[in-house]
């Protein structure tokens, strides 16, 4: 008994990856498939878990933290990517770095982040986030472009995906991100930042919270990131 149960995990682990490789294969035309099969490290993504650390962003009312949330998602989506013979690189793992008050500079931080993107070969930088609003009526997620070539293209593919998938009642657009977002201003490679929900809509933080309706997010996102990297190499 105690072995069966000891291998569920891993039953679980690998039937959600194989659910997320179907997932992108929906969104991958045949020649993208090709072009991502015969060049499968064309590019680096940057997956940037935003806050972290004494630094929780939005905080529900339930008391769930931001970083907790795109934590959990940008991990799931470095899984799949790497799954999928990709090369990636993390801007945070945990919450190890950020726990001394006195030492903790947010701008510094941002620096660092935008650094990573910025010495990464060929890099993508992806931010994971959550939005928030004054009332709890605004729900749904959002894509938030940089100015670097190619982030409008990879935003709007990405906001396309994520509402035919997983909320089709989303009327959010793509938009470029505010002019005095710092990563915005300070990172040359195509990014976006993805607003996941609202963490001051109680139903909507009930949902993020949901590990699967995690592993969806991921997956939609990963599967915009593989199309958007295949129509960029010549096949």
């Amino acid at each position: 008994m105690s072995r069966k149960n000891s291998f569920l995990p891993i039953v679980f682990f690998i039937g959600v990856l194989l659910a997320c490789t179907a997932i992108i294969a929906m969104f991958l035309h045949h020649s993208a498939r090709q072009a991502v099969s015969a060049v499968s490290a064309t590019h680096t993504l940057v997956i940037d878990a935003g806050h972290g650390g004494i630094d929780g962003g939005a905080i529900s009312a339930d008391g769930t933290k931001e970083s907790d949330i795109n934590l959990a998602v940008a991990l799931r989506l470095e899984q799949i990517v790497r799954f999928l013979g990709q090369k990636t690189v993390m801007t945070r793992l945990d919450d190890s770095k950020k726990t001394d008050i006195l030492s903790y500079s947010e701008r510094e931080d941002l620096k660092s982040r935008a650094e990573v993107a910025n010495n990464a070969s060929n890099a993508v930088l992806i931010s994971i986030h959550q939005n928030y609003y004054p009332t709890a009526q605004p729900k749904g997620a959002q894509i938030l472009y940089f100015p670097a070539e190619g982030s409008e293209k990879l935003g709007r593919m990405m906001q396309t995906n994520l509402t035919a998938q997983l909320d089709p009642e989303n009327r959010r657009l793509a938009m470029p991100a505010p002019k005095d977002l710092f990563l915005a201003e300070n990172t040359n490679c195509p990014a976006v930042l993805v607003e996941c929900g609202f963490m001051s809509n109680n139903f909507e933080v009930l949902k993020l919270k949901e590990p699967v309706y995690q592993t969806s997010l991921a997956a939609v996102i990963a599967a915009s990131y593989m199309n958007y990297i295949a129509e960029s190499i010549p096949i």
